[in-house]
């Protein structure tokens, strides 16, 4: 797994997300702090539910085409069934073709079920850096370190010191080898890397740490102090993985811990689930016998999948997968009972005309009109074959004169094949056709 360090380092791509996020979670923490609430596990609930309300219209917008689909499948397996083991190109172009001409249909985009997906990852993947380097984006929680940090460096020959803490702790903390650590190069380098431990010590290793550098105990206690504060979640720190507080839990005893950690994992599979009951199903006859076993399965990896997930990520993920569990099952409940009252076939009509619409735009983007397309469609190809007459006299004068120079009667004589003659008198024959019409 790649290292993560503290200056907002997630990438080229996701890295833009990840401050974006980073921006709005400082903000919601500022907020919260402002009446006196500081904690990291409540400032990702509201920002979990901040972001699916944003979500919100994308999220009807997938809905609906997933209660078109319940339409347009028997559609869509007719054309499937009619070019089954069909596999030369002009089936295959068929098939798209005829495909297309559904969701045409419709007025539905055949990338409508993706879009919400992506976003989702889009939003996943930054979002887990973020929650694994919060003083790195959240400034407020940055600034609690600022003292222990200038005490440290403050102590002579602390580059070592924090090099053999980190080498020692980092053997029984699965999170500290995570990070990338740098005491010897510019000070907010180095300021950095010291955060980027502190962040991540458990009590015991906090404990060493104060033991190590005795001169600003207490400053270091202080800030112990506060990060536990902010990253406490019902007595489990956040910054772990309830894998990690298990084994943890498990050497110390403490088996209230282990329960919680366990609760986690769980609440995230029991509320995946309830998502996915509450999700529009299709019946095995509209969705293809092959297709609703794998829809059975999928229904029942995806819990599966986010228990995996959960357990093996910091607890702080977990409690934004089960929180956008949560929210997507309220929303969903809401949607089914909005989509129960919509009028379906003045749906339809309504994505028809969206979709002329857009194909409108798209054409006069390319600097073409949409009527001058309809009046080029409209002209008669007789206009087309009468304008172009006088070329073919001139085609078929030129080739008569090959004729009489290879030969006098050219009803019956054969030409070798792919010689000029040959070639003159096939002209000759589609004008004579032509004429005779």
């Amino acid at each position: 797994m790649a290292a993560f360090i503290l200056s907002q380092n997630a990438g080229k791509i996701l890295g833009p997300i990840a401050k974006l996020l980073g921006f709005i979670m400082n903000g919601i923490y500022i907020l919260l702090d402002k009446i006196n609430i500081q904690n990291v596990a409540i400032t990702i609930i509201i920002f979990t539910v901040v972001i699916y309300l944003c979500l919100l219209p994308l999220t009807i917008k997938q809905q609906k085409f997933s209660k078109m689909s319940q339409i347009m499948n028997p559609e869509l397996q007719a054309i499937q069934k009619k070019y089954k083991n069909k596999r030369d190109n002009e089936s295959v172009m068929r098939m798209n073709e005829e495909t297309r001409e559904v969701y045409k249909k419709y007025g539905v985009s055949p990338s409508g079920s993706c879009v919400q997906m992506v976003i989702q990852l889009l939003i996943l993947f930054p979002l887990y850096r973020v929650i694994y380097n919060v003083p790195g984006y959240i400034s407020t929680i940055k600034d609690t370190f600022t003292e222990s940090v200038s005490g440290i460096m403050n102590t002579p020959g602390f580059a070592d010191t924090m090099q053999k803490f980190y080498e020692t702790v980092r053997e029984g903390n699965y999170v500290m080898k995570q990070i990338s650590v740098n005491f010897t190069g510019g000070h907010d380098t180095v300021a950095n890397s010291i955060i980027d431990v502190m962040y991540r010590c458990t009590s015991t290793n906090w404990e060493t740490l104060k033991h190590t550098f005795s001169s600003i105990g207490d400053t270091l206690g202080a800030t112990q102090a506060n990060i536990e504060h902010v990253n406490n979640f019902l007595g489990i720190n956040i910054v772990y993985s309830p894998k990690n507080i298990i084994s943890t839990s498990f050497h110390d005893g403490n088996y209230v811990l282990i329960a919680l950690a366990i609760v986690i994992p769980l609440l995230s599979l029991a509320s995946q689930f309830l998502n996915i009951r509450l999700m529009p199903q299709m019946s095995a006859s509209a969705q293809g016998n092959g297709m609703a076993s794998q829809m059975k399965i999928m229904n029942y990896l995806m819990p599966i999948y986010s228990f995996v997930l959960v357990f093996f990520l910091p607890v702080g993920v977990g409690i934004y997968w089960i929180t956008s569990s949560v929210v997507r099952c309220v929303q969903q409940f809401i949607i089914n009972k909005h989509l129960d009252r919509i009028d379906l076939d003045a749906m339809i009509k309504k994505n028809q005309e969206k979709a002329k619409e857009k194909d409108k735009k798209r054409i006069e983007k390319k600097g073409v009109q949409g009527n001058k397309i309809t009046d080029a469609a409209k002209i008669s190809t007789r206009n087309i074959n009468s304008n172009s007459e006088p070329r073919k006299n001139t085609m078929a004068s030129k080739a008569a004169s090959v004729n009489k120079a290879e030969t006098k009667d050219t009803s019956n004589k054969k030409y070798k094949e792919g010689s000029l003659a040959s070639k003159a008198n096939l002209v000759r024959e589609f004008n004579e056709k032509n004429t005779r019409k």
